[in-house]
């Protein structure tokens, strides 16, 4: 399938600010499952060099503006050519080990619900079929925390998100994260881009959902909100310890103490 991104995020700020700099996670993974047909990353007024692959795989540029600066438009642009490898990550260069993704952060630490849902999700699966594991760890994590848009913020956590019994696919995946470290599982959180879930209906088109580390077949995506691994609907941009690690943009920038934020995505099919 071939899949066009429109991936615009404007930063105003108030007073100007001084200067800017940014860390961009905005370029798609290389990997069997998806190519790169064209791609872009703009910001008038803006530098963006210093592009690194780092210990993950990822691609990172560099975004800076020297001020004063009202505002920043990041905008992404581009096509990709994805492949349904049913989840499985191969052809994927990083020089990480898994182990590193054994550590927990501030939002993925395990509570005593989540550490019962995984012992139950333990007991009645075997250590010797990993992968089936993994798929009724999704799956508990599905039918323990509803799909409800607006109903969680940025920081909240796995504990929380599963105590509310509802979240978003941020939310999703870092339960399945905290379950799986839990259980001695590598796990990872994704983010990405959704053209519409399996059953063709509208979703988020920015995405987000984990990965599992399972020696027999690699890291291999799950995704809790849509209860499926990742399909050729899906682009992968990059990976971290939890959301704020994966994040398609973080940085930081001196005055203009107000920040006000806005993100526009749009994911569609190409014609050709």
């Amino acid at each position: 399938m071939r899949l066009t991104v429109e991936h615009r995020t404007h930063y105003r700020f108030s007073p100007s600010a001084r200067y800017v700099v940014q860390s961009l996670k905005l370029t798609p993974s290389q990997f069997d499952g998806q190519k790169v047909v064209r791609w872009s990353i703009k910001a008038e007024g803006c530098v963006i060099n210093s592009e690194f692959i780092d210990g993950n795989g990822d691609t990172i540029s560099t975004l800076t503006a020297s001020g004063p600066i009202d505002s920043v438009n990041v905008v992404v642009s581009g096509e990709v050519e994805t492949i349904d490898t049913a989840g499985v990550l191969r052809g994927h260069k990083e020089r990480a080990f898994p182990a590193v993704f054994l550590r927990s952060t501030p939002v993925t630490k395990s509570s005593a619900a989540i550490r019962k849902m995984a012992a139950k999700v333990e007991k009645k699966t075997s250590a010797a079929n990993l992968l089936e594991r993994a798929h009724s760890l999704s799956a508990a994590v599905s039918d323990a925390v509803a799909y409800v848009p607006g109903s969680t913020h940025v920081h909240t956590t796995a504990a929380d998100a599963l105590a509310d019994g509802q979240g978003v696919c941020q939310d999703h995946a870092h339960v399945m994260i905290s379950a799986a470290r839990h259980l001695g599982i590598p796990a990872r959180y994704v983010s990405g881009y959704l053209f519409a879930d399996q059953d063709g209906k509208s979703h988020e088109a920015s995405h987000a959902w984990a990965e599992l580390y399972l020696p027999e077949l690699g890291w291999v995506g799950f995704d809790p909100a849509n209860r499926c691994c990742p399909t050729d609907y899906y682009i992968r941009l990059g990976s971290g310890l939890d959301a704020q690690g994966a994040t398609p943009i973080r940085g930081v920038h001196t005055g203009g103490a107000n920040e006000n934020l806005d993100v526009t995505v749009i994911v569609a099919q190409s014609q050709q």
